[in-house]
């Protein structure tokens, strides 16, 4: 049984909760890439300061990766409340965690001070991180995806993502304008703190306008449809995760298998490229931040572009032109940067943004419409963070230790067009999306365009 198909929002309404999802997203990974960024250029020093400099370095990322493991978790804990309780009230709660841990990390002592005591401190807080940050991004995709028309979708749901960029913007921004401001010196005593203690401030803002937005529609009356059944028959409901494992197996496969370029090329791209610029490349940190600080503008105007055009085309031939393209550019990306010359330099970080923008914009849609209405939060969360562990939490440690090892690109491009691979094959696996109605709360309507649903008898609302 399908709930009737809720009337659009007002274009009004919509923008005001595009943005509410846009602001947390954007506060959340600005946290997340700062830490990203923090890592490549100075916790080696602060917090690892006895280790040879490019052992520190990849201490420094086990310490970034640590927060990837913590976002299964997160994916699993905020995807059964969210779809037990409501999208907002776990957006709220990311938030404030992952902000808090940010702003904490702004405080700590270093080794200096607390000597191993310091980089302990360092990862309880990264675990903060990545349990939010595990739950935020299904929950901030959904409300938009609930809340939007199906015809634009794609369109409406790709601007949540463009909080990765915005993010990413923000933080190198701070960074490349903090160490064009001081003295190595400076930034290492107390500079490298800043960043982290104005993420206090934006959670702030993110929380005003987080907290005047209205729940999902969609999920409202996937809600009252279970407890007029659980009222008329007894029945239990099952766990959001055990309906995800029985009825959407399938598609948690293939939303992993299809993060795995996007994610790992991502790392790469903005993470991995500090430590490759400034070491093999020999380039200074600023040339680096800069470079990655104009290619995420360029990242944050075409999302939305590639969302449009997955409106138009579908989900699927969008996602692969992104995979492939990032295949194809992995070899010319370390070779451009190889010619220390800075335009080269912006112009691989660019392209292959612009790639794995192709990816990462039809994302959110593409995983909002393979699953049922109230198990979508568990079903896209656990798709989407549960890769991550195999994907961007190794990323830049696999690229480093590479790096380290045969002192040449060529294995890390491998690396990146392996995982191309895995991407393409699962993507080739699953069906086009783009006409699946969310109203559909059961996920028993189905099209030949429409992924995979479960059987009718499945009372998985």
């Amino acid at each position: 049984m399908a709930a009737p198909a809720s009337s659009p929002p007002a274009p009004s309404n919509l923008k005001r909760i595009v943005a509410a999802s846009l602001i947390g997203t954007t506060i959340e990974w600005y946290d997340f890439f700062l830490y990203g960024s923090a890592a490549a250029l100075v916790f080696n020093k602060l917090f690892f300061p006895e280790s040879d400099p490019l052992v520190g370095t990849l201490l420094s990322f086990l310490t970034y990766a640590v927060g990837f493991a913590a976002r299964p978790l997160g994916a699993l804990v905020f995807g059964h409340y969210g779809d037990r309780l409501g999208r907002k009230k776990l957006l709220v709660l990311s938030l404030l965690m992952m902000g808090g841990a940010t702003f904490a990390i702004g405080l700590l002592p270093t080794h200096a001070t607390v000597g191993a005591a310091a980089p302990v401190l360092l990862t309880v807080l990264r675990l903060v991180q990545g349990f939010a940050l595990g739950g935020e991004w299904g929950g901030a995709v959904l409300l938009v995806s609930e809340h939007g028309d199906a015809g634009r979708r794609g369109f409406w749901a790709s601007w949540p993502q463009t909080g990765a960029p915005a993010g990413q913007l923000l933080a190198t921004g701070v960074l490349s304008a903090l160490t064009a401001l001081l003295s190595d010196s400076a930034f290492g005593a107390w500079g490298w703190r800043i960043p982290f203690l104005l993420s206090g401030v934006l959670v702030v803002i993110g929380l005003w306008i987080r907290l005047s937005v209205d729940e999902s529609p969609v999920f409202k009356a996937a809600l009252a449809q279970a407890e007029e059944r659980r009222s008329a028959a007894g029945a239990t409901e099952k766990m959001p995760l055990v309906a995800v494992l029985r009825h959407h197996w399938r598609d948690v496969l293939i939303a992993m298998g299809a993060r795995m370029a996007e994610n790992i090329s991502y790392y790469v791209i903005t993470a991995f490229v500090l430590v490759y610029a400034t070491t093999a490349a020999d380039l200074s940190k600023q040339t680096a931040l800069n470079a990655v600080l104009i290619a995420s503008a360029v990242h944050f105007v075409v999302i939305p572009m590639w969302g449009a055009l997955s409106d138009r085309v579908g989900r699927k031939p969008v996602y692969l032109v992104g995979a492939v393209g990032v295949g194809l550019w992995t070899f010319p990306f370390f070779a451009l940067i190889d010619t220390r010359n800075f335009g080269s330099v912006l112009l691989a970080v660019t392209v292959g943004l612009v790639f794995h923008g192709a990816m990462y914009a039809p994302q959110a849609a593409f995983f909002s419409e393979m699953f049922a209405t109230r198990m979508r939060y568990s079903g896209a969360s656990i798709g989407a963070q549960f890769s991550s562990v195999a994907a961007g939490a190794p990323a830049p440690l696999i690229a480093t230790a590479l790096l380290a090892d045969f002192d040449s690109s060529t294995p890390i491009s491998l690396y990146v067009i392996a995982a191309v691979l895995i991407t393409l094959l699962a993507v080739s696996c699953a069906r086009e999306t783009r006409h699946r109605d969310l109203t559909d709360i059961d996920g028993t309507a189905s099209t030949p365009e429409t992924s995979a649903a479960p059987p009718a008898d499945a009372r998985t609302v």
